[in-house]
């Protein structure tokens, strides 16, 4: 686990034939108050869990879960997660935490295809992704957790419930699969996607100051140089429609 600014702390993704997302720490360390954003893949509960750990954070701080979606990459270890933190509340967006405490899968596998394959691949039984959600999020919420205030943005587009998670005084956005590093976007192709939200979404992005990026994956930007999420949107707004 990686410090990125006081209080925010990466655990990178370990890529198997899936990506595993990387995962977020979010929370000033003496507030005893902290939030886990994103677990990952299937089967990465434990290194997860130990990395925090490995950096002597008592498992008793972390007070909740924020998924910025439900897409299988991000919420695959959530139930190992939830054996090690029992007491941590769920907090997904609405739009996809209604479809969890439902057993209604589709936005976990994105498609029939890739449901029947990694079901197979990991042994997933129907109905492994059906959770209770203690906070449905709708956007635009200043969620005033662990000594730091963020922002929540719905997102929609890569999914439909897809939120950011936007730290204002110290310019750091988390943007879930929205926008990577190297001016790459997330696919629009899955149950729920739609390539004009995205568009939409990235354009409210655009409009934020953000210096500082934490993608879902691949790289993490400590740097973002002005206009960058603007000019991701130029070399993509031809698809987006």
């Amino acid at each position: 686990m990686t410090k990125i600014l006081e209080g925010i702390y990466v655990i990178p993704g370990q890529d198997e034939f899936i990506p595993d997302s990387h995962t977020y720490l979010i929370g000033q360390p003496s507030s005893d108050d902290l939030s886990l954003v994103d677990p990952g893949l299937v089967g990465k509960g434990s290194y997860k869990i130990e990395s925090v750990q490995k950096l002597g954070i008592d498992l008793r701080s972390i007070k909740r879960v924020i998924l910025t979606h439900t897409h299988l990459d991000h919420i695959g270890c959530l139930s190992e997660i939830q054996k090690k933190l029992p007491w941590a509340e769920l907090w997904v967006h609405r739009l996809e935490a209604e479809p969890l405490e439902q057993g209604d899968e589709r936005t976990v596998y994105g498609m029939d295809m890739f449901r029947a394959m990694v079901q197979g691949q990991y042994g997933l039984r129907a109905g492994a992704f059906h959770f209770d959600v203690q906070r449905k999020l709708v956007g635009d919420e200043d969620l005033e957790i662990g000594g730091m205030t963020w922002q929540v943005l719905h997102i929609p587009g890569h999914s439909m419930g897809s939120i950011g998670l936007y730290h204002e005084s110290e310019k750091t956005l988390i943007p879930g699969d929205v926008i990577y590093a190297d001016h790459a976007i997330g696919r629009f192709d899955l149950h729920g996607a739609d390539a004009a939200e995205l568009k939409s979404s990235l354009m409210r992005l655009a409009d934020k100051d953000v210096g500082v990026l934490l993608p879902g994956h691949n790289d993490v930007m400590k740097k973002v140089p002005p206009g960058y999420i603007s000019k991701t949107v130029k070399q993509w707004e031809s698809f987006l429609v």
